[in-house]
């Protein structure tokens, strides 16, 4: 069974850093990873995401220089790195599988499995 699982949101001082984890259990095949994030009452938004190689990379421009994603596939996670944390990034973040290996998007339709979610609360 495919599956993905997060793990390190939390409360965070603006300015502040938090790291997510993301493990990916049950792909018998390589493929491309995101971070995206939902606020209530708007759609959810490509935060960061990367193909299997870590060659091809986003990041929507609110995050730019701030958070990094990164992966290492021989231990079937992904993370984001997320620094200078600003109390607009407060959001329920989810971590995502493709079913393949390429960069196609950083949009929620071209990826087939989702984790439970994590909140990240960034106070001012």
């Amino acid at each position: 069974r495919v599956q993905v699982v997060e793990s390190g949101g939390g409360l965070v001082q603006a300015g502040g850093s938090l790291r997510l984890s993301c493990t990916a259990f049950g792909f018998s095949d390589d493929y491309a990873m995101g971070w995206f994030r939902q606020v209530p009452g708007k759609e959810h938004e490509g935060v960061s995401c990367i193909d299997w190689n870590g060659d091809n990379i986003y990041y929507a421009d609110s995050v730019k220089g701030r958070f990094t994603i990164s992966r290492d596939n021989a231990k079937n996670t992904l993370y984001l790195q997320m620094n200078s944390l600003k109390p607009e990034d407060t959001a329920m973040y989810y971590c995502a599988a493709a079913s393949y290996y390429g960069l196609r998007s950083c949009e929620i339709h071209d990826y087939n499995y989702w984790g439970q979610g994590t909140q990240i609360t960034v106070s001012s």
